[in-house]
């Protein structure tokens, strides 16, 4: 059984795993044995990437591409297939999400949150699933949301991607099934990374309300995501497609409880 999750001489791309909760998944896939790819837009945040997952004995191969635009994934795609080998694993990690109320938002923002957030990943999986379809094989995750099931203020058009995305991922895993493709998500909950740090201070609202809100009465560690990832990379998951999990400590499971509540 042990064994089903070995992912020895696999190789999974991760795009936008510079940082954050893609790092972390990278990082649980090479340690399940896979060979990383991670890309970027920016060379220097991939330069600096490649010497953080080295300084955890991790080595990663960087490439710069951006996965809106169809002609630098196919590309891309072609070299990473001749150059490190074909892609068993795809994460659709990379993502945007820009906070503006509905009423006052750019139509333009809210075309580039779906572009990146939604289109990318079909992009991306398009492409990459072509390799997969010749080998008989093959694992895509897409990073879904808990907005992918609820909304929140502010965040249209994120919930919008992300909504699409679950739908995507379905209609993927229904479409590739029959090549032995399995199409998944996870949907993270609230995560303790850099970018959530100046919210997490004792004291802060949006820091008591997700304690609060939070079965597990605390944030997310990035590590938490690489279980799933692994689960989702490997072949203990061959049977399991076109579902969403959910690592968020509990929030969809509850309607919540009342303020000053134990």
């Amino acid at each position: 059984m042990i064994q089903s999750f070995n992912l020895e001489g696999k190789v999974a791309l991760v795009t936008g795993g510079t940082h954050g909760l893609g790092m972390a998944i990278a990082t649980g896939l090479a340690k399940a044995g896979a060979q990383i790819v991670i890309n970027d837009v920016f060379e220097d945040k991939l330069a600096n990437a490649v010497e953080e997952y080295k300084s955890n004995g991790i080595e990663v191969k960087p490439y710069t591409f951006d996965v809106t635009k169809e002609e630098q994934v196919k590309a891309a795609i072609a070299s990473i297939e001749l150059e490190v080998g074909g892609i068993d694993i795809l994460v659709n990690n990379a993502g945007i999400i820009k906070r503006t109320p509905a009423l006052e938002m750019n139509v333009a923002d809210f075309r580039q949150v779906i572009n990146i957030d939604l289109i990318g990943p079909f992009i991306m999986s398009k492409y990459v699933a072509q390799g997969m379809v010749k080998r008989g094989s093959g694992k895509i995750i897409n990073m879904c949301s808990m907005m992918s099931e609820l909304g929140r203020n502010s965040v249209s058009a994120y919930a919008s991607a992300k909504g699409g995305l679950k739908m995507l991922t379905r209609n993927l895993a229904t479409e590739w099934a029959k090549y032995n493709i399995q199409v998944n998500g996870i949907g993270p909950g609230y995560f303790a990374t850099s970018q959530t740090e100046p919210i997490r201070v004792d004291g802060h609202p949006f820091n008591e309300f997700i304690i609060n809100r939070t079965p597990a009465g605390k944030w997310g560690d990035p590590s938490d995501l690489a279980g799933a990832a692994v689960f989702l990379s490997s072949q203990a998951s061959d049977f399991v497609n076109g579902q969403v999990i959910y690592v968020d400590g509990g929030i969809l499971a509850t309607i919540g409880k009342p303020h000053g509540e134990e």
